[in-house]
């Protein structure tokens, strides 16, 4: 009999592939990803430079997919005519974006530039609205502000809050919004009790994976750069987290992916 654990296959719905150690040694990664059951990757952007980095990566391997936006925790480095060249590379309608990402807010920053910062978001979601497209969120101490925001801006594909590890309310307050929550490598640490106690206890319809690599390193991978392949490690600890078989959590999670990137295993 097939166990469900190891035949599970996954997407892991944000990496930054463009950077090293995968950047000049992409196959290999590929491949070892691809050997622990991921099946797609979505790469999301932080700065407009690197925009046609990714979307070529996305055209050249066939497990990659391209999300374009500007980070939050570059605000310094991002510059006016960068939502000029976000909206003039979307309007191209490439083949393999799914998403517009990373985008979000960051209140852990020294100089947050919480006004730009707010300004950049607001913009960038009008073009989600515009083009019909889903948002990769980030948010750091920030949750309620970013709630507001999604609240006020009413993207109709909605999106996820990558990495979460905000409290029940803040989870559920996306939720009610139609986003999706972001289960990452925090969950990993036995001393993280807050976020999988979070996780554990949200929707199973609410939550997709994902590793933040080559950040975010999971528990006894500390000063390591995390990986793809990561995110079967990640579902295992979901797994034992979580009141459903793991069949029916990856089954489950693939709906979600597919539902909101139009991505399947």
């Amino acid at each position: 009999m097939t166990d469900p654990m190891a035949a599970a296959q996954f997407v892991d719905t944000h990496c930054h592939f463009d950077f090293p150690p995968f950047s000049g040694n992409e196959f290999a990664s590929l491949e070892l990803a691809y050997a622990q059951g991921v099946r797609s990757i979505i790469v999301p952007t932080i700065s407009a430079q690197r925009f046609q980095q990714v979307l070529e990566l996305a055209n050249r391997y066939s497990m990659l997919y391209a999300a374009l936006g500007l980070h939050p925790l570059y605000i310094a480095q991002h510059r006016e005519q960068d939502i000029d060249i976000l909206a003039q590379a979307l309007a191209l309608k490439p083949n393999k974006l799914v998403a517009i990402g990373e985008i979000g807010l960051d209140l852990f920053m020294d100089d947050p530039q919480l006004e730009r910062q707010i300004s950049l978001l607001k913009a960038q979601l009008k073009l989600a609205k515009q083009y019909d497209l889903p948002v990769i969120l980030h948010s750091r101490r920030s949750h309620d502000q970013l709630a507001r925001e999604l609240r006020h801006a009413a993207v109709p594909r909605c999106g996820v809050v990558h990495g979460f590890s905000g409290s029940l309310s803040q989870a559920q307050a996306f939720i009610k919004l139609g986003y999706f929550i972001g289960v990452g490598g925090t969950i990993t640490y036995e001393r993280a009790q807050k976020t999988r106690q979070v996780i554990a206890q949200l929707p199973l319809s609410a939550l997709l994976l994902e590793t933040d690599a080559p950040d975010m390193s999971l528990a006894g991978y500390q000063g390591q750069p995390n990986r793809p392949e990561r995110v079967r490690q990640v579902f295992e600890t979901l797994c034992q987290l979580r009141p459903e078989s793991p069949a029916v959590i990856a089954e489950a999670i693939l709906v979600n992916t597919d539902r909101l990137f139009g991505i399947s295993a």
